[in-house]
């Protein structure tokens, strides 16, 4: 696993200064960049590749809810603000059920993915407490080979055992803020939604200004 991401990483890292080379001449800065992720992933063993690609998909998630919020659910709430604002009665028992229906449809598409980012929030630390235990385990073998004599050649199991549990913990810490936030901003969202399909039967014409008052809450928002 961490060969088959370094080569891969290197062969992207490679593209990106051969480009940066051919535009600005500073393809050595890329280089540089690469060679100490690399060095990184190699003192840190394969569980931090693993915490790597965890805190990659990890960030698309988040970054895929943020664009979300930006833009496909704005258009979301004015199609069921304007079909909601359509109807002649919103008193009956089936209105009430279109209502509800509508809250849940927004709430479902404003809360997806937000329990998967969740589960890689608290899983990046246990990764890294793997990596931790991994890495003793490996000091152990060599002091039982080499005794306690040579700190040295148990460099490499103490780096394995420290430096997964610090990415572990600062991935975590990166994404949880991200997580509790968007997790806010879904429960705002869906309220805000149902106090605006209001119950009442108002002439058409108030109606519609009424939509596009709403319509203009959600975007400022």
């Amino acid at each position: 696993m961490l060969e088959w991401l370094i080569d891969g990483l290197g062969g992207v890292f490679a593209a990106l200064s051969g480009l940066s080379s051919a535009l600005t001449g500073r393809g050595e800065v890329v280089a540089g960049v690469w060679e100490s992720i690399r060095d990184f992933l190699e003192l840190g063993g394969e569980v931090l590749a693993w915490i790597m690609v965890l805190v990659l998909l990890m960030w698309m998630l988040i970054a895929e809810r943020m664009l979300y919020f930006l833009g496909p659910h704005r258009t979301h709430v004015r199609a069921a603000l304007a079909d909601w604002e359509a109807r002649s009665e919103r008193r009956s028992w089936y209105a009430h059920r279109i209502r509800e229906q509508a809250i849940s449809e927004l709430r479902n598409r404003s809360e997806f993915g937000l329990g998967l980012i969740q589960a890689m929030v608290a899983l990046c630390p246990l990764l890294g407490l793997l990596g931790t235990v991994t890495g003793m385990i490996e000091v152990f073998e060599v002091m039982a080979i080499a005794g306690t004599g040579n700190p040295r050649s148990m460099a490499a199991g103490v780096s394995k055992a420290t430096i997964p549990t610090m990415a572990g913990m600062v991935a975590a810490l990166s994404g949880l803020f991200f997580a509790s936030w968007l997790k806010q901003k879904s429960k705002r969202q869906v309220m805000l939604f149902s106090e605006h399909l209001t119950m009442d039967h108002s002439p058409v014409q108030a109606d519609r200004s009424k939509a596009r008052g709403n319509e203009k809450t959600f975007q400022s928002r």
